[in-house]
């Protein structure tokens, strides 16, 4: 890696760190968990799930820009993930799942109070992610780094405003 390039890896694995990653509980929780439909719940446990392994994508792409001699496949493997599971995102938050329906979820209201708003963040996660991904599988390091930084910026927008705090 060029001694350029391991200035903005090192920062860029600060941001990634704090937009991707990290999750939600999934479990129902308290009484009202008793009366959610099953499906729903399976729901909830996919978009945990998925979203678990899209931050730990992420970190994979972080992890290899910061290596020496990043492997190049293992980008674009994680990339072609993230691009995939992006798609599904905005199906994965169904009337039923949110914390005023008895489930434990770091997702907050204000996914099923501003949909619009939460659809145009998804819509913001989804271009990203098709980003990365060209970038990724031409292979262009520069290009890929502008594209982990956009995609990480999409991660955050949505946290931000759609997820409690991890504390």
């Amino acid at each position: 890696m060029t001694a350029i390039w391991k200035p903005f890896a090192a920062g860029l694995s600060l941001l990634a760190l704090a937009a991707c990653g990290g999750g939600e509980d999934g479990a129902p929780g308290g009484d009202a968990a008793a009366n959610i439909d099953p499906a729903l719940l399976e729901i909830v446990e996919t978009r945990h799930e998925t979203m678990e392994e899209i931050g730990d994508s992420f970190k994979t792409i972080r992890d290899e820009l910061k290596a020496g001699d990043p492997d190049l496949e293992a980008i674009q493997t994680a990339a072609a993930y993230i691009e995939e599971q992006s798609t599904k995102v905005g199906d994965w938050f169904p009337d039923g799942t949110s914390p005023a329906d008895g489930v434990d979820t770091d997702a907050l209201a204000t996914i099923w109070e501003r949909p619009d708003d939460f659809a145009d963040a998804v819509a913001q996660f989804e271009t990203a992610a098709a980003s990365l991904n060209a970038a990724a599988q031409s292979g262009d390091m520069s290009a890929l780094g502008g594209a982990v930084q956009e995609t990480g910026g999409a991660c955050k927008n949505c946290h931000d405003d759609f997820r409690a705090d991890d504390d």
